[in-house]
């Protein structure tokens, strides 16, 4: 009976400590239903990898060991279903939310957030609006759409010597901000340029209408406000209709997988994209180690915003550690004077919500192939 015994106390001691180990429960959202699917796949990947390092370090808070989890949801670039899984998250009680991706769902959700006092970092919204509605719970780490449209449009302008320009958006709360962006931006650089507006949406596949009047104007350039599944087949038929003008866009359309929608028409230095976000020389091996390890783990490229998500769940994390508590309202401070170096350089927030010195990068493609033409600070 004594031989017995002891592995029965031993056994209830292991259940004891394991019961003590304190679990956090992080909620990602991104689209991995719908257009942008291959997008969200991708922020859902970066979320898998930060959870999992966190987990392989055996972080404690407070001194005592914790265990990070994630609770995934699909939103499918939709603002009904956004905000449906942002209250879902609420109900469960998570520590603090990392999403959405699109501007559309990440803007409505986040009232959800901020009225639950849940902590929210979006990786990848852009448009003003979400850090401006004074919600203190709302952060994000890439550059909001004043800098990325602005910058674009003023890169049209004294880069590429655009005069005669046609600006498209999918009227969604993205491609519309990043295109007035542009445009303002634009006329202020030349206020003699020519300016053709037309409109799709963020499901359409025909653009025959709008290129047939957009040809007529004879332009130099075509901006885009959107994402990459509208972006690449409006880029295809546009070549096909013999508009051989250079096509630019944010980040929605800077993916690796452009050049798969657009087929021949990305053709060498035809399109000229910003990402939100971008490192210097010396954080370089930084971001080339965690592609390289990203493509060996999911044997997939990085398609824009997975580094963002991990730098966001990384930099939430230390927050909690520097708190000694997962509590939202007792780490929020510290997440608002966070100073995290991530993969993506450092992580601080201004008295927004914004990351402070925001970058972009600027890119081509080549071969098929995203290039990097300059980081812009």
């Amino acid at each position: 009976m004594q031989f017995k015994f002891i592995p029965l106390a031993i056994a209830l001691a292991f259940a004891g400590s394991a019961g003590a180990q304190e679990v956090i429960k992080i909620g990602h959202v991104g689209p991995v239903s719908g257009p942008s699917a291959h997008l969200g796949k991708d922020n859902e990947n970066g979320a898998k990898m930060a959870v999992e390092d966190l987990n392989a370090k055996g972080i404690k808070i407070d001194g005592k060991p914790v265990k990070f989890v994630l609770q995934l949801e699909d939103d499918g670039s939709d603002p009904k279903q956004g905000t449906a899984v942002a209250q879902k998250l609420v109900d469960a009680k998570v520590n603090g939310v990392i999403g959405h991706l699109n501007s559309g769902t990440s803007i409505p959700a986040s009232k959800i957030y901020h009225d639950a006092g849940i902590p929210q970092i979006s990786p990848a919204t852009t448009q003003t609006k979400y850090t401006q509605q004074g919600f203190k719970s709302a952060f994000r780490v890439v550059a909001n759409d004043a800098k990325l449209g602005g910058s674009l449009g003023s890169y049209a302008i004294t880069k590429l010597g655009a005069k005669k320009i046609a600006v498209i958006d999918d009227r969604t709360a993205y491609g519309q901000g990043v295109a007035d962006e542009f445009v303002k931006a634009a006329k202020k650089a030349a206020p003699g340029a020519e300016f053709t507006k037309e409109f799709t949406n963020d499901k359409a596949t025909d653009f025959n209408a709008i290129l047939t009047k957009i040809k007529a104007k004879n332009p130099d350039l075509v901006f885009f406000g959107g994402m990459d599944s509208v972006g690449g087949p409006l880029l295809r038929q546009m070549k096909a209709l013999g508009i051989n003008a250079k096509y630019m866009g944010g980040d929605g359309i800077c993916t690796e997988s452009l050049p798969k929608l657009a087929g021949t028409a990305a053709a060498n230095g035809v399109v000229t994209c910003a990402e939100a976000g971008g490192v210097t020389a010396e954080q370089q091996k930084g971001m080339d180690d965690f592609v390289a390890r990203y493509k060996k783990k999911y044997n997939a490229d990085v398609q824009i915003y997975s580094p963002y998500v991990y730098d966001a769940v990384m930099a939430m994390a230390t927050a909690m550690q520097e708190a000694k508590s997962s509590q939202p309202a007792k780490y929020l401070p510290f997440l608002q004077k966070i100073k995290y170096q991530g993969v993506t350089g450092l992580i601080a927030f201004d008295d927004k919500g914004d990351i402070k010195d925001g970058a972009l990068t600027l890119f081509t493609y080549t071969d098929g192939k995203k290039t990097k033409i300059e980081v812009i600070h």
